[in-house]
């Protein structure tokens, strides 16, 4: 797995969570053993051993930790000196009926501290570079996933639980305290203000926060035939309005390779080379959006049948052309990616993009500018099938700017319509004092560089 990751250009693994757990089928997010590592892939020690070969190999390690609910079984939690020890006695606070889960009484002290004691354990003990937090809107909503009148209001009557909100804060202030550098990365899905912003300014402190409604909107366009893309442009471009509000984490994530969602590449129209070049330029996208990026397994090659707990990835395609074409493709995004600064340093900042273009809604073309470290790249996407020709765009300085990446390169068994490199004209054109005419490949995106 290191060997792989690391030939592959990734900077982190992320496992979900190996936390003891009696169920196979919950992968891991109904945990019991809250301070053991699963006895499912080995000791103890072999944990450590694999966290320690993957620092030797400059791989961080991020483990999925669940405090927001526990499991009803009697052997564990539940009930534990056969009262509601750790969980709240009335139902309506302390159990998520969708889940089948009893949840936490954050208000305790003990509670608390037995959590908080479990996030410094693994950090502490095994050396892990941070921790990402499931269902933590599930945790600041007393309503979440509640009917009507199913829940109980806070002292002043609101549905936000006061107490989950000071644990969180504790959490992150104390990670960040005692283990500086490490990441706390927070699922959350609503619109909650100031996830990743520090503890004294009133925010929860979070490093980075899932962002979900970027993910959402880009599949949902994904999955639209092109012809009819131009009615959904804005699912490309509303994400800019709140981009930089949180610091967030773009993430492709087991989520959305299961329950009969399909996987990736199965949510992409069109026939087999579409669905793969859709696929391309879906991955470009992310890998030159604001945010980092987080891919589960299988969709670096593009696995055509969503995930399985119970069976391995579908290794056996990459014998064919498509599939290793898109296990190259995500290689060279992320050596593109590491090696220009212009896609990483200012993710967080509104100053490190700036939209060139996104009003194309007939063409379903975008382009925009990457900035950082006094570098700029110019990124150009056709959301369509047809090759568009002396497509002129603004760029911001006079000079040859070269094609340093193409999702349809035959490389990446693509149709390989290429631009090389370009001279800027002295045409104003988006606001830019200068332009270049370009030839835009079919469903694919191009990153250009001065």
């Amino acid at each position: 797995l290191v060997e792989y990751v690391k030939e592959l250009g990734f900077t982190h693994i992320e496992i979900m969570p190996i936390t003891e757990h009696p169920l196979d089928a919950s992968w891991g997010y109904q945990t019991t053993g809250y301070f053991a590592p699963t006895s499912r892939h080995g000791t103890p020690d072999d944990f450590r051993y694999f966290v320690d070969t993957c620092h030797q190999n400059n791989i961080g390690v991020i483990l999925d930790w669940v405090p927001a609910h526990f499991p009803k079984d009697s052997f564990a939690l539940a009930g534990f000196d056969g009262s509601a020890l750790y969980e709240h006695e009335d139902p309506r606070k302390g159990e998520h009926r969708d889940w089948g889960t009893l949840i936490y009484n954050y208000g305790r002290n003990e509670v608390r501290n037995f959590l908080l004691a479990s996030a410094v354990f693994w950090m502490e003990e095994f050396h892990l570079d941070g921790l990402r937090v499931d269902a933590v809107a599930s945790m600041l909503y007393l309503d979440y996933a509640r009917e009507e009148h199913d829940w109980i209001p806070n002292i002043y009557g609101g549905n936000e639980n006061l107490e989950a909100i000071a644990f969180f804060k504790e959490l992150n202030t104390v990670t960040h305290e005692q283990f500086p550098g490490t990441v706390m990365m927070a699922e959350e899905s609503t619109d909650w203000p100031q996830v990743t912003r520090p503890v004294w300014v009133g925010g929860l402190g979070f490093s980075m926060k899932w962002n979900m409604g970027w993910m959402n909107d880009i599949l949902a366009y994904m999955s639209v035939d092109p012809v009819h893309r131009r009615f959904h442009h804005e699912q490309l471009t509303f994400g800019m309005l709140y981009a930089f509000t949180e610091n967030f984490t773009l993430p492709f994530s087991h989520d959305e390779v299961v329950h009969g969602k399909g996987s990736l590449l199965g949510k992409m129209p069109g026939d087999e080379w579409q669905r793969f070049a859709n696929l391309r330029l879906l991955y470009t996208f992310m890998f030159t959006y604001p945010g980092k990026k987080l891919l589960f397994m299988g969709c670096e090659f593009g696995q055509g049948t969503q995930w399985n707990f119970n069976q391995s990835l579908d290794w056996y395609v990459l014998d064919y052309p498509h599939h290793k074409g898109i296990q190259t493709l995500i290689k060279e995004l992320n050596h593109v990616y590491q090696a220009h600064p212009a896609l990483f340093k200012q993710d967080f900042v509104y100053q490190g993009f700036e939209w060139i273009d996104c009003h194309d809604v007939e063409q379903s073309v975008i382009s925009y500018r990457r900035k950082g470290d006094h570098q700029e790249l110019i990124v150009v996407l056709n959301f369509t099938p047809v090759v568009r020709e002396n497509y002129r765009i603004g760029v911001p300085e006079a000079g040859t700017y070269q094609e340093i990446f193409n999702s349809d390169s035959n490389l990446y068994d693509g149709s390989n319509v290429s631009n090389g490199e370009v001279i800027s004209e002295p045409i104003p054109w988006m606001n830019q004092a200068h332009s270049i005419c370009l030839t835009l490949p079919p469903l694919a995106g191009i990153v250009l560089k001065i």
